[in-house]
């Protein structure tokens, strides 16, 4: 599993803290950008808490799951039964590094905490997929910790960098400034930087046309 769990149910359920701290911020900043119908695709899914969480405060909205571990597409799946969202479709199995994507259309594409516990190339392949899948003006919305200006932004980010490092030396998180480099190569426009609790950032780009 790429992403740290807290504790499992017996329906199957993970349950994370740091989910239940951060997924009303998340909201605010969702609630403000995506639109007023559609499909939004949650890539790197994890536990199934923050879709579901999205889902029931979004009902105008579709939302697709998904992750490549099936761990987590298992865990989705037991917070679908209990929840029972009619708007949540059963989660997919989406590596980002591995073409064709399952889903071919989304009107947003989400992505929470992913890109840093992955190699600098799933990032680029997440950014070509989301440019194949979502119409013009499209939003690609990232969340998570980075580095701004060439720094860290707090000494916790920087040990969490480290811990990452030494779990994988493609690990860690990145520069903003490059992920928005990167973005405009593929064809998104940085719409909007958002400071968030515990030195994250939302992050949300549009699909140029």
């Amino acid at each position: 599993m790429l992403k740290t769990v807290g504790q499992q149910f017996d329906d199957g359920r993970w349950f994370t803290a740091s989910v239940e701290r951060n997924r009303d911020p998340i909201l605010a900043q969702l609630g403000r950008v995506l639109p007023e119908a559609g499909l939004v695709l949650e890539i790197a899914s994890g536990t199934g808490q923050h879709i579901i969480h999205f889902a029931n405060a979004l009902p105008h909205l579709t939302w697709q799951p998904s992750d490549a571990d099936a761990a987590f597409r298992r865990s989705v799946e037991a917070w679908i039964a209990k929840e029972a969202p009619a708007n949540v479709r059963m989660p997919v199995d989406l590596d980002v590094l591995r073409l064709p994507w399952p889903v071919t259309q989304a009107d947003a594409v989400l992505c929470i905490n992913m890109i840093h516990v992955s190699p600098w190339a799933a990032t680029q392949a997440l950014l070509d997929g989301a440019k194949g899948i979502l119409p013009t003006r499209g939003v690609l919305f990232f969340y998570g910790p980075y580095r701004r200006f060439g720094r860290h932004t707090a000494p916790s980010n920087a040990a969490f960098d480290e811990e990452l490092r030494r779990t994988d030396p493609e690990w860690g998180l990145r520069d903003l400034e490059a992920v928005v480099e990167l973005a405009g190569a593929a064809g998104f426009r940085l719409d909007d930087v958002v400071d968030m609790p515990s030195n994250n950032f939302s992050v949300v780009f549009r699909r140029e046309g």
